[in-house]
């Protein structure tokens, strides 16, 4: 069992997403049984909790056990971390801060695995943001896209345009009012049949880049619900996209984050082609 108090108004769902990752894996079911309390009721539904809410996951020790994450590095100013996919940024780091104080520099998206940083102070933080927003976190990602690169490699310049009521971006090919530059480089490192696994490198970090771009190109990322290509999805029984956040370097650091600078961190999620099969129909 656990206890959460809610500090504004929002779903349960967010909340949840954003304070308990344990819970969040399994919401769903919790709801079908009845095993989460708002304020001591009992509730069936994704309901609008308040500030001041009282919130209880009446989760089994299994389910409180899953892991969210792994530790890849960690000092005095840094915490280098392997996320799962299902989880959400904003529950690993509300989780992190039950051990310690972290603070936030970059997401991921939920069902996105891989390496993410957090700082351990203020000022760790404010220069980890800054690295990132001068372009000397190199980030690399391996995905799973549908088979269809016109070309082994090369760089995407696209411009992106984010609807922030529906959660959804969309690419153009050419500059389109309110829409950001995108370059992102891509590498096919094996292929087998309709399915290729793909190093990216982002060259900017704008939300959903590589899933939207990959599918604006005819080549989408395998299992995204958003974005992908359903009928790949179902063909391999796919529900969550193959996406993993591979490398992460960090360069120009100073200070009391000299001793990571220029450093590499790699994730331990291998994306393997020849583990991924059609499902019987």
């Amino acid at each position: 069992m656990k206890i959460f108090i809610c500090k504004q108004p929002q779903s349960l769902r967010a909340f949840t997403d954003c304070t308990y990752p344990q819970g969040s894996f399994v919401f769903a079911r919790l709801l079908r049984e009845r095993e989460i309390k708002v304020n001591g009721v009992r509730v069936d539904k994704n309901i609008t909790l308040k500030a001041g809410d009282e919130v209880t996951y009446f989760t089994t020790p299994a389910q409180e056990a899953m892991p969210s994450h792994s530790v890849v590095y960690s000092d005095d100013n840094i915490a280098v971390v392997d996320k799962f996919s299902g989880v959400s940024s904003e529950g690993l780091c509300a989780e992190l801060n039950t051990y310690g104080v972290y603070y936030p520099v970059h997401r991921l998206d939920r069902n996105t695995c891989g390496v993410m940083v957090y700082a351990k102070s203020q000022g760790a933080q404010d220069e980890l943001i800054k690295a990132f927003r001068e372009r000397r976190a190199k980030k690399t990602y391996h995905a799973v896209c549908k088979n269809h690169f016109s070309s082994p490699s090369g760089t995407l310049t696209a411009y992106l345009y984010k609807d922030e009521k529906r959660s959804l971006v969309k690419i153009y090919d050419s500059p389109v009012r309110g829409a950001q530059k995108t370059e992102t480089g891509y590498r096919v490192l094996k292929t087998q049949d309709d399915l290729a696994l793909v190093a990216v490198e982002l060259h900017t970090g704008k939300t959903h880049q590589i899933r939207a771009q990959m599918a604006h190109i005819g080549c989408p990322v395998l299992g995204d619900g958003k974005y992908g290509d359903g009928a790949l999805n179902k063909k391999y029984g796919m529900a969550r996209q193959c996406l993993v956040a591979k490398r992460l370097k960090l360069t120009g650091l100073t200070g009391g984050l000299s001793s990571v600078d220029g450093r590499s961190f790699e994730s331990g999620f291998v994306l393997d082609l020849t583990k991924i099969t059609p499902k019987k129909q």
